[in-house]
């Protein structure tokens, strides 16, 4: 890597009217690759600027997902504020939306923006899709959740159907939006033409149901939907949460070899050639007889032992970590994927990126912007105005500086 090296997105403009995740992420794995990632916002701005109850302050959401992007405060229900907004959009290279089925277009023509810039890339994020029998439904995290199969799988089979811990369909639905768009931005460069991309969450989530789906079409539909801790197939054994002296430990034998170690760690050789436990269709053939098997060792040490055990004998295991741990986790630390940084007014926290090019370090992420902290510089930057007329849309209520946005006030509670 070269100091002179540029990011690889430098020289990309994106204009992101992105609401809580989805559109928010998309945009933000572009801004780590180096583009240019400007918010447009309401003149309350977005979701995650309201203040939270606990708090009342910004939701550090927020900043997780906003940091280093540029704050554009506009009004798209006005005809002027379209008209900026299109004049802008003629310039970007990017526009992502996700709102909710149908009112981005009541806002935008995108067909006539993409005729006037024809090099321009509209990316679209929806819960569903722009066909099918539910296009037209609005949808958030938990809902694609319910209906795609993701609550009906996550937990016990003798409990009620639970959410995941993490909004994983928005953060899936994002991630294939930015690799919708990149792929977008390749083929332009062949053919010099932008292009609509879409990425449904539903869409999205379904792959990752692969284990769940197969298992239950290889069994016939015989398998329970939710399995806990265990192989989503129920195909794999050991594979599961076990209880320690002090905790948790997460562990997995993939391959006959590894339940071959993990019987002589504890202290059971016999087991490895035993007809009922030596393979793994065995082993997932009476997997109630295979976890008691490990729990009967791991209930014994503590988790730190069993951890530091298995990881040098090669065998997949981690320990159950809380948040609290995890924020202080060493690992995030290193890689800096939650930075915490403070001043005056408050403290913050910025996600690093997952995406790592050896070439092209990400750009530094700086204090999220205020809402329409940038209106000015960036309408007199790419339409050219000078600072009377820049006045004028600010006093028109066009567009909204750090003075006039209006971002939802605070509320303390008791």
């Amino acid at each position: 890597m070269t100091a002179t090296t540029p990011p690889a997105l430098e020289g990309i403009t994106v204009l992101e009217l992105g609401q809580a995740y989805m559109g928010p992420y998309a945009a933000l794995l572009l801004q780590r690759l180096g583009a240019t990632v400007i918010k447009v916002e309401a003149p309350t701005g977005e979701t995650y600027r309201r203040p939270t109850a606990r708090k009342a302050t910004e939701a550090m959401q927020f900043s997780m997902l906003n940091a280093g992007k540029r704050s554009l405060s506009i009004d798209l229900k006005t005809d002027e504020g379209k008209r900026v907004f299109h004049d802008l959009a003629c310039q970007a290279d990017v526009v992502i939306q996700n709102f909710a089925p149908g009112a981005f277009e009541r806002l935008v023509d995108v067909d006539e923006l993409m005729r006037a810039n024809p090099r321009l890339i509209v990316a679209s994020g929806s819960g569903y899709g722009s066909t099918g029998p539910y296009s037209g439904i609005r949808a958030m995290d938990l809902t694609i959740q319910a209906i795609a199969g993701v609550m009906s799988t996550t937990g016990f089979e003798d409990t009620a159907p639970v959410r995941t811990g993490p909004a994983v369909v928005d953060f899936l639905g994002g991630s294939h939006l930015s690799a919708a768009i990149m792929a977008a931005l390749i083929q332009r460069g062949r053919t010099g033409r932008g292009q609509k991309v879409e990425v449904a969450l539903y869409d999205a989530v379904l792959p990752s149901l692969a284990s769940n789906i197969g298992g239950w079409m290889d069994s016939d539909g015989t398998i329970p939907e939710r399995t806990g801790n265990r192989h989503g197939g129920l195909s794999v054994a050991p594979y599961n949460a076990f209880p320690t002296a002090d905790g948790w430990v997460a562990v997995l034998c993939l391959h006959d070899r590894h339940w071959g170690i993990l019987c002589d760690i504890i202290g059971r050789p016999e087991l490895a050639v035993d007809p009922a436990l030596s393979t793994n269709a065995a082993r997932a053939a009476d997997i109630d007889l295979t976890d008691g098997v490990v729990e009967a060792w791991t209930r014994q040490h503590p988790t730190a032992e069993i951890v530091a055990a298995l990881n040098d004998a090669a065998i997949p295991c981690a320990p159950v970590l809380s948040l609290q741990e995890v924020i202080d986790s060493p690992q995030t630390r290193e890689r800096g994927m939650l930075v915490q940084h403070s001043d005056a007014e408050r403290d913050w926290w910025v996600l690093g990126s997952p995406l790592r090019l050896t070439d092209t370090p990400a750009p530094e992420a700086p204090r999220p912007a205020r809402l329409g902290q940038h209106s000015r510089e960036i309408v007199g930057e790419m339409l050219g105005l000078d600072e009377d007329a820049l006045d004028a849309l600010v006093d028109d209520g066009v567009i909204f500086d750090e003075t006039t946005a209006r971002p939802p006030q605070p509320v303390r509670l008791g």
